[in-house]
């Protein structure tokens, strides 16, 4: 019930204001790094985005600058724009390590361990945005590398998600 008197709330704020660009906005992120995030656009054509995820039982804090581009499509549609960008991320990993008690009868064991990790993201995405109503779907890859860790060089190309985002 408090989600449904949330949404309520944010559609009744979203109806003022149409004739403002947007200028923040606000979202989550479902993926492989899923979370959520809070961007700031600093001019017309670029953003800067913090990304708060999860990922192998962690938390990491993300930063990033975006830049858009709105016509990079041969549609007659200005709701989609194409959105690139890079950053860094920081922040911490779990995950568990089997060992053995003897090397006789290999009883295993677990134990969980977990460490800091930091890395270097990038980002391409297609955002759509309802002109209706305040918000953007999209579409991202943002791959990453990640340093010490359970491994400690680790490259993922492909962390695809989907993201909703309030824009106000």
């Amino acid at each position: 019930m408090k989600q449904i008197y949330l949404i309520i709330s944010i559609l009744i704020l979203s109806f003022n204001g149409f004739a403002e660009e947007p200028v923040k906005a606000v979202g989550i992120r479902g993926g492989l790094s899923s979370g959520f995030e809070y961007r700031v656009f600093s001019g017309d054509l670029t953003s800067y985005k913090v990304l708060l995820s999860t990922r192998k039982q962690g938390l990491q804090l993300t930063g990033m600058k975006e830049f858009h581009v709105p016509d990079a499509f041969d549609i007659d549609q200005e709701e989609f724009t194409f959105v690139y960008g890079f950053g860094a991320h920081a922040g911490f990993e779990s995950w568990h390590r089997v060992s053995y008690y003897d090397d006789i009868y290999h009883t295993p064991y677990t134990e969980r361990r977990s460490g800091p990790i930091a890395g270097l993201d990038g980002l391409a995405a297609i955002e759509y945005s309802v002109r209706e109503i305040p918000l953007v779907f999209g579409v991202e890859v943002k791959p990453y590398f990640n340093l010490f860790g359970e491994n400690f060089f680790q490259i993922q190309p492909f962390d695809f998600a989907f993201t909703v985002k309030y824009t106000f």
